[in-house]
């Protein structure tokens, strides 16, 4: 392939990743049809393919294919340095059923986790951990002053907070928390953001931005939506994974999604692009974003899609993609 991605900051921590993250969260997934998603050789081709292209920033977590994606990921480093790749993980999701203290950010739970992770990836040390959702049963002072020592003691780099969408005030609140007890703040974050979900446009990527928080998206093809795949007045084709996700058609097959995907194929036309390069180039373009996370089911489609970072925007046209679908404060103007 001839592609090699480019390094960008991460906010404001000093730390460099790939301009696309690659994820790995269909690794080990069981479907509803009781197959596997991707399979551990799979898992490694695709990881393979993402590295031929220079991709260094690989997003996993702890309850991915109940572990699975872990071990694999692992294994796969375990014939490279471990140096060249930053590595993300995440913290949250129950482990075990029956056990109340084996879900959320308890001190239990989180110690336990961290070295379950550090353990399938065969690891000293994460360069992020994610806290995949908030937890409102345990005291933010509680689990920062947990993640904090992970971070003393060397077994993490960062801190980042997944999915909080657009609840910037518990980030900002958390990260006033923690400086005034001298612990590490939050310096990532991990919405959902696309061209056709804008819900954090606003507060939380002001916040982000004036913090100098990176912000690694997921979804940016809006679970496929985005690909172009899908026709207006169609449905879902039986055989499309989207067809397991609960209101998935109701959330993205509207008419006002797909006069945003109309923009999009005309910019991948003028571009001489798919309209899912145009979907991430417009974040890689953008200035509030740190990387995308692309997944993909094979080497093909990853290595499309990596092509993304190849695709050169106008003004005009990012300005198009960007008014495609009005944003939740849009209509307050």
């Amino acid at each position: 392939m001839e592609l090699t991605l480019e390094s960008v900051p991460m906010g404001d921590t000093g730390l460099s990743v790939s301009e696309i993250a690659f994820g790995t969260w269909r690794f080990g997934r069981e479907t509803d049809a009781g197959s596997t998603e991707i399979d551990r050789e799979t898992a490694h081709d695709l990881l393979e393919t993402y590295e031929a292209a220079g991709g260094r920033f690989l997003d996993t977590a702890d309850i991915y294919g109940d572990g699975d994606s872990e071990r694999w990921l692992g294994e796969w480093l375990e014939e490279r340095d471990r140096e060249d790749f930053v590595v993300a993980s995440k913290i949250y999701w129950p482990t075990a059923e029956g056990d109340p203290n084996r879900k959320g950010l308890n001190r239990k739970h989180l110690r336990r986790q961290l070295d379950t992770i550090l353990d399938r990836l065969g690891t000293d040390y994460l360069d992020v951990l994610y806290i995949h959702r908030w937890d409102d049963a345990t005291p933010a002072r509680e689990f920062l002053r947990t993640l904090d020592g992970f971070v003393d003691d060397g077994r993490v780099h960062y801190l980042g907070a997944s999915t909080l969408r657009p609840n910037a005030w518990k980030v900002a609140r958390a990260n006033e928390v923690a400086r005034r007890a001298g612990w590490e703040p939050f310096t990532v974050t991990q919405p959902r953001y696309n061209l056709v979900d804008r819900e954090i446009e606003g507060e939380y990527l002001e916040f982000c931005r004036e913090q100098g928080l990176g912000v690694v998206p997921w979804s940016p093809l809006a679970q496929g939506f985005l690909t172009g795949k899908y026709e207006r007045g169609a449905g879902v084709p039986s055989e499309s994974t989207a067809a397991e996700s609960e209101g998935w058609a109701d959330r993205y097959l509207t008419d006002e999604n797909f006069d945003a995907l109309d923009v999009v194929r005309a910019v991948a036309s003028e571009a001489g692009a798919t309209p899912a390069q145009v979907a991430l180039a417009y974040q890689t373009h953008h200035p509030d974003l740190t990387a995308p996370i692309v997944g993909a089911r094979t080497t093909d489609q990853l290595a499309e899609n990596l092509r993304a970072a190849t695709v050169s925007l106008s003004d005009d046209q990012f300005d198009r993609l960007e008014t495609a679908k009005a944003g939740p404060f849009d209509a307050l103007l």
